[in-house]
């Protein structure tokens, strides 16, 4: 391809996105620059603090606890509160948290701490998702959630590579950057990304009040619900790339620094194939691309079985790496075509709340798996339930709606005022 053809599709990838997703990109960019905590915390709390592998273990399950707590409270907020002041809330109280955590010492201080990191950091998700669905038109929208990924995707590359010289340096110089870079994405949002939450009294007639979809509202969304446990089975298999696949190699003779050669294959990718991919994707069917996306990320793994070298590890890491890039955009646009309007934050909480479950579940699967049946049997899981997740799609896509919906009475049976989150 010439440089001409290059800069060409360069500028039609980037072209006609309003002002306001790229302030909201910028946003995104700088909080994956300096997400160092992440990268570092088990080597801080282990090395630098001298506690145990099982202490490690614990904080990071309450991080995660805290992101599970914090994904439905976040959709909740950005529809009730609106996108920019949850954005705001949730990034200057993540600002604070990750500070505190640098100085507290207490082990049960830390691990306190660390769940307020984990549910202010993972709050801010949902609003992100909805106020991109709220500015940008319905025809680009896999587009811009896949600019986003990709510029989460490149700030966490570059984050983690400075992550290590840091901690070298300083562990709480790197809790002390984050916290100084999550603050300037708060001021980002505060000076320059304006509110985008729709008018609810536009979209619904309400009786007794404006804000028409509960919780309950979305949980019996049968279709979306579907997508959501569809989901739940594919972020499963995706997070073996970061639980169960270091675990395996090193129980198969490979060290560290081979892993780290192996995984590295996915950033990169990443980096530099998710806007040729989702040019290719762009307007194709979604049902396909799930499908195809659950096949590659199940059967990806499902290939590391067979591996005995370092190489054909990173093979294999592409294979499943493809499936991801297709996967991550493609179903962020589905949970969106599939949300009322006045109700996305709300659906983009539930949603999310499906990774986050997975990012707890899937150390204990692959974990119990590798101790008492083996690694193989864990690949082996990894492609019958990716070959289940595309059966779930292909069932729940074949009588996917043309158009999103406006109100969430043409999605849902008349609805019941139950509760009032």
């Amino acid at each position: 391809m010439s440089v001409a053809s290059l800069r060409r599709a360069a500028r039609e990838t980037v072209s006609g996105l309003p002002r306001e997703f790229w302030w909201l990109w910028t946003s995104t960019l700088v909080n994956r620059l300096g997400a160092f905590v992440a990268t570092f915390m088990a080597l801080y709390l282990t090395l630098g603090r001298g506690y145990s592998a099982s202490y490690a273990g614990l904080v990071a399950a309450l991080h995660g606890l805290g992101g599970v707590v914090s994904s439905l409270a976040g959709g909740v907020m950005a529809d009730r509160l609106g996108r920019r002041p949850t954005l705001l809330v949730a990034q200057a109280s993540t600002a604070v948290s990750v500070a505190a955590l640098g100085f507290v010492q207490d082990p049960i201080a830390i691990a306190a701490v660390a769940f307020l990191v984990g549910m202010t950091s993972n709050a801010s998700r949902p609003a992100v998702q909805a106020m991109m669905a709220d500015i940008v038109r319905p025809e680009d929208r896999v587009r811009a959630f896949s600019l986003n990924y990709w510029a989460i995707n490149l700030g966490f590359a570059v984050s983690s590579m400075a992550a290590g010289f840091i901690a070298e340096y300083s562990y709480l110089a790197g809790f002390l950057i984050e916290a100084a870079m999550t603050m300037a994405c708060a001021i980002v949002v505060f000076l320059k990304v304006p509110e985008s939450r729709p008018d609810p009294d536009a979209h619904v007639s309400h009786e007794g009040g404006g804000d028409a979809v509960r919780l309950w509202t979305v949980l019996r969304d049968g279709r979306f619900m579907g997508v959501v446990g569809a989901s739940f089975l594919i972020a499963v298999v995706f997070q073996q790339g970061a639980v169960g696949l270091p675990v395996a190699m090193g129980r198969a003779g490979f060290t560290p620094a081979d892993y780290g050669m192996a995984i590295a294959v996915n950033g990169v990718l990443i980096v530099a194939l998710q806007i040729p991919v989702t040019r290719f994707i762009e307007h194709r069917d979604p049902g396909r691309l799930l499908i195809v996306s659950s096949l590659l990320a199940g059967y990806g793994f499902g290939l590391t079985a067979f591996a005995g070298s370092v190489g054909v590890f990173a093979l294999t890491v592409c294979v499943w790496t493809l499936g991801e890039m297709i996967n991550a955009p493609t179903q962020t646009g589905l949970v969106v075509r599939l949300s009322p309007v006045h109700g996305r934050g709300r659906y983009q909480g539930v949603y999310t709340l499906s990774w986050s479950v997975a990012a707890l579940v899937a150390p204990l699967m692959s974990g119990a798996v590798i101790d008492r049946l083996g690694a193989e049997w864990l690949w082996g899981m990894c492609a019958a339930v990716g070959t289940a997740a595309a059966l779930g799609y292909w069932a729940l896509m074949r009588r996917l709606p043309k158009t999103e919906p406006t109100t969430v009475e043409s999605r849902t049976e008349p609805r019941t005022e139950v509760g009032t989150a």
